[in-house]
């Protein structure tokens, strides 16, 4: 009599993944690369630590889909991040994995084709790919760790890393946080709660051990000690903005009290936008005049951009996709994003010296 089957019931398939050593041979970290990373992840803990008054700013595409216009933008970012470097560290947003609320294309490594056929062999190398080149710009990147495994394959190249609304609450991602070389920041639940993210800061700044892979593929046990550089990133939720003096306010009552430092990031998309990408200036306008009147809390920024305004559809013929257009969530197009941090650093360099001397 033969044992009934109990497992993989509903696995189709089962494919070679290659093991993070394997992507990293093939694109191995170049010299260029490296010092980019670290400068930019000094250059971050030195805001946080207060070391540094200058604010960063993550700015890029909602997602990347296509490599070309995703350098294109790059290189310009480069150019502006050299013009304000005396008010801001600019760091690209690189986002490969999109969380879906329930279907919807899952970003550049589950899909890089954007046909359905998940090579997510080949996604993990052209992402990693990717991230060398902005690097190699001279740019830092900073990303959203949604899967669990992919920090192996490509975390040497991320300057700070941020846990999404959806997954801050989660154990997992809190243990994962607690072992990644970068700042982590930790976006409040998308119900506009606060505390989801303050204990995930608290979780994440303590020792783990947990399931993840080696180098070499393997099942391992990780064994973290902690990420002292966590901090939270306001995006809104539950139907309203936490941008505004009040909500910016309970928030350092809230940090101070779990006697977290007061270190305050604030996303200028999503519901402190009202998802419409044209109202992020506004939003960053009013943080700034914030930091103008005062605040010391805020010490960084997020935009959803590219190279064209708005959003698009995923078309089935790809040849007709609008170039530099997002094709997840809507963002400001580059002129926008010139003039905002234009406008911004003009601002801060007035502001920061009486800043530092408030300290």
């Amino acid at each position: 009599m033969s044992v009934a089957q109990t497992e993989n019931l509903n696995i189709v398939a089962v494919d070679h993944m290659p093991s993070p050593e394997e992507i990293k041979a093939r694109v191995p970290l170049s010299e260029t690369a490296a010092a980019t990373v670290l400068a930019g992840r000094r250059a971050l803990a030195g805001i946080l630590d207060r070391k540094d008054e200058r604010l960063f700013v993550v700015v890029g595409p909602c997602s990347i889909h296509d490599p070309v216009a995703g350098l294109d933008y790059a290189r310009r970012l480069k150019k502006l991040a050299d013009e304000v470097a005396d008010t801001m560290v600019l760091v690209m947003r690189v986002y490969f994995e999109k969380p879906r609320t329930s279907t919807g294309w899952k970003g550049y490594i589950n899909d890089p084709y954007m046909d359905d056929s998940f090579r997510i062999d080949e996604g993990m190398e052209k992402a990693r790919r990717f991230l060398m080149d902005v690097c190699e710009i001279g740019l830092p990147t900073g990303t959203e760790a949604l899967d669990p495994i992919a920090p192996q394959y490509y975390g040497d190249l991320i300057s700070w890393t941020a846990i999404g609304a959806r997954t801050s609450e989660s154990q997992t991602h809190r243990e994962m946080s607690s072992g990644l070389s970068t700042p982590v920041g930790f976006k409040n639940a998308t119900d506009g709660d606060l505390e989801v993210a303050i204990n995930a800061i608290i979780s994440a700044s303590r020792p783990h051990s947990f399931l993840g892979i080696s180098g070499k593929g393997q099942s391992a046990i990780l064994r973290t000690r902690g990420n002292r550089l966590g901090h939270v990133v306001l995006r809104g939720g539950g139907g309203r903005p936490n941008y505004d003096t009040v909500s910016i306010s309970l928030a350092e009552q809230a940090l101070a009290k779990a006697k977290l430092p007061v270190n305050i990031v604030v996303d200028c998309s999503h519901a402190n936008s009202w998802k419409k990408a044209e109202f992020q200036p506004l939003v960053m306008k009013d943080v700034i005049h914030q930091i103008r009147e005062g605040n010391r809390s805020v010490v960084g920024l997020m935009i959803e951009s590219n190279i064209e305004a708005g959003n698009q559809p995923i078309p089935a013929d790809l040849s007709q996709l609008k170039y530099g257009c997002s094709v997840t969530d809507a963002c400001v197009g580059w002129g926008t994003t010139e003039e905002m941090i234009r406008n911004a650093a003009a601002v801060l360099r007035e502001v920061l010296p009486k800043r530092g001397e408030a300290a």
